[in-house]
């Protein structure tokens, strides 16, 4: 934890560094062509910067075709807020939580207005990270729900807990690759869902007006830890199911990472967040 500490602080004490999140902060998801015509720096700095940001996880990236998209992360300041700056007075420490609390604000928001991405790494290994995202016996504990499938691409999927059964003809497996990739689509919002959750009439007729989405899990080992991205994209600009599936992934992304490295899961999530 001191070595992640120190290097998210080496990263965020030089200017530059401080600026090229300050425009992530204000447009997600940009190249570095991009990001170098935003800040007018030259382009081998802003190669340089952004792999210390990378190096220290404020940083995340996604390949779109031959684009490389770069993206605040905001799980290592979250993990020092949870972990370490509560050791501390509140008031010496202001100044990490207003960052704190930007960082969550840019990756939790839609300044990316199609996708929202997120990246933790987990002390554990490539197979059981998978078991934890498709056993049943472990979604139950830290999601709630169990998923019905084979798991083959083109398969459909039924999302089952909290006492309902959602099934539809479009919740597929779109990808399925053991221990590095799995993608589907997103649940179907049906009345039953909007009335467990205690959904109002205007936000489920907005949320079941939309077009479905998907999310995509990229596992990708790295020593003794596990590189977890999770992409959840394919939402039209304004969409009302991204801005409630922020929350939700990040408390369900912590609740995975403490089960699979303590053995013990984080109180679930709400099911409007999950």
């Amino acid at each position: 934890m001191d070595t992640e500490t120190d290097e998210v602080f080496k990263a965020l004490a030089d200017p530059s560094r401080r600026r090229l999140l300050d425009s992530l902060n204000g447009r997600n998801g940009q190249t570095l062509r991009e990001l170098c015509s935003g800040l007018d720096m030259a382009r081998q700095s802003v190669s340089k910067h952004l792999a210390l940001l990378e190096a220290a996880r404020l940083v995340t990236t996604v390949r779109r075709g031959r684009e490389k998209l770069h993206y605040l992360n905001a799980e290592p300041i979250n993990a020092i807020a949870d972990r370490w700056i509560s050791r501390y007075d509140r008031a010496r420490a202001h100044a990490l939580a207003d960052l704190k609390h930007a960082l969550e604000s840019s990756t939790m928001s839609a300044t990316d207005p199609t996708a929202f991405v997120y990246t933790t790494y987990i002390r554990t290994t490539p197979e059981k990270l998978w078991q934890g995202l498709t056993d049943p016996a472990f979604t139950r504990r830290y999601w709630g729900l169990e998923f019905r499938t084979d798991w083959q691409p083109g398969s459909t999927m039924a999302w089952e807990g909290r006492g309902l059964t959602g099934a539809d003809p479009e919740q597929v497996v779109l990808e399925c690759d053991p221990y590095r990739r799995l993608s589907y689509t997103w649940h179907t919002f049906t009345p039953e869902f909007a009335a467990a959750v205690g959904m109002d009439d205007e936000t489920f007729a907005k949320i079941s007006a939309e077009k479905r989405s998907k999310v995509t899990f990229a596992i990708e080992p790295q020593g003794e830890t596990v590189k977890l991205t999770v992409v959840h994209d394919g939402f039209e600009p304004g969409s009302t199911v991204l801005e409630m599936i922020h929350d939700g992934w990040a408390a369900l992304i912590s609740s995975l990472k403490t089960l699979l490295e303590t053995g013990e899961s984080l109180p679930e999530p709400t099911p409007q967040e999950g």
